[in-house]
């Protein structure tokens, strides 16, 4: 087991002029487990697979331990890839699959088949050993990819997406089989996504990524109550926070005629040019009476969860349009049409630069 870590990495792919990766710097400790996610484009498979040899690195390093493996060859940095597609040989066993990387490493046989069985309880894959992958349901399959990296003892996983072709429901099951394995383990584990619920859920510490640069790095629960800027409020959490377009004044931020309570101390590092930005994700919103202040928003739609529902709605009276999503009671939805009124606490709002999109809240 070791640490990884990118120092200043950055890849530059031919004919283009921005750098898919843009000097990465980000370590990854001993055992950990780290998530790189963002939208399609961001860089976070470039990220991984620099760190799997299969890109080059163009400037800067990347350390798996105390070494440089910028330009040392993927077969020797003792890494184990996990991909999307499975990359299971459809004429071999699931065995034969596991052991394969083991057997071109000149492994003995035996040896070989007891790290296969080991791998294969831990994975409940017992059953399946004779069977050829096309016998196999997506899920099988996925553990088998899994038990191949398993069985090679690495330093480092690393997993591309390894659960986009599963359905929802298997993907939620499979995540946390993949989360309390590496636990397990204690190996290393990159682990790329586009999903945020997937990188919220699964890794100790999450990095997101966007347009090829390192926006902020931290536990999920630090990325969601704090996020550094426009961006990541945006990109963490389901439903996404709702940013929204306000202007300061002396009680708080107007947005259209509801005050919202801020915190005078953030909204005084505004710039001159007076462009805010308020966040509230959708469970602080509270439904209050006419008497009280408040912000009327016409209900879209509701989307009723059982234990959860979430409104989608637009704010009246607004000169554009904006639009609002909130957790209701899931047990008494409004109709749709209907006005309900909402309100936040100054406590429960994020503050952003509208035109830097970066955090202004302590």
């Amino acid at each position: 087991m070791s640490s990884v870590r990118y120092d200043d990495a950055t890849r530059i792919y031919p004919g283009s002029d921005n750098p898919a990766v843009d000097s990465l710097s980000l370590e990854i400790e001993d055992g950990e487990f780290m998530v790189l996610v963002g939208p399609s484009g961001c860089g976070k498979s470039t990220s991984l697979r620099m760190l799997a040899g299969l890109e080059e690195v163009n400037s800067g390093s990347i350390f798996i331990g105390d070494r440089d493996v910028s330009n040392v060859p993927p077969k020797d940095r003792d890494i184990a890839m996990v991909f999307q597609n499975y990359a299971l040989y459809p004429h071999m066993t699931v065995a034969d699959n596991m052991a394969f990387a083991l057997k071109m490493q000149g492994v003995d046989k035996s040896t070989r088949m007891e790290r296969v069985k080991d791998a294969a309880k831990l994975l409940d894959l017992d059953a399946y050993l004779d069977r050829k992958p096309k016998a196999l349901s997506g899920g099988q399959r996925q553990r088998v990819a899994m038990g191949r990296a398993i069985v090679r003892e690495p330093q480092v996983f690393c997993m591309d997406e390894p659960l986009s072709n599963l359905d929802a429901k298997l993907r939620v099951s499979t995540r946390t089989q993949i989360a309390a394995l590496q636990q397990r383990l204690g190996i290393t584990t990159v682990y790329v996504t586009h999903d945020q619920v997937e990188a919220m859920t699964m890794g100790d510490r999450v990095a997101v990524l966007k347009d090829g640069l390192l926006q902020q790095v931290d536990t999920p629960l630090a990325l969601y109550d704090r996020p550094v800027n426009l961006f990541v409020a945006g990109f963490i959490g389901s439903p996404a926070m709702n940013l929204l377009d306000a202007v300061p004044n002396e009680d708080g931020a107007n947005i259209g005629e509801y005050v919202v309570p801020v915190d005078r101390t953030a909204a005084a590092k505004l710039g001159s040019h007076g462009k805010l930005k308020v966040g509230v994700r959708p469970e602080n919103w509270r439904v209050v009476a006419d008497s009280e202040p408040n912000l009327p928003v016409e209900v879209v739609v509701v989307e009723e969860l059982g234990a959860d529902a979430f409104l989608y709605g637009t704010v009246k009276g607004a000169d554009e349009l904006t639009q609002i999503v909130a957790r209701i009671d899931a047990r008494r939805p409004p109709a749709k049409g209907t006005t309900i009124n909402l309100a936040t606490d100054a406590e429960k709002t994020h503050l952003f630069d509208a035109e830097t999109g970066e955090r202004l809240s302590a």
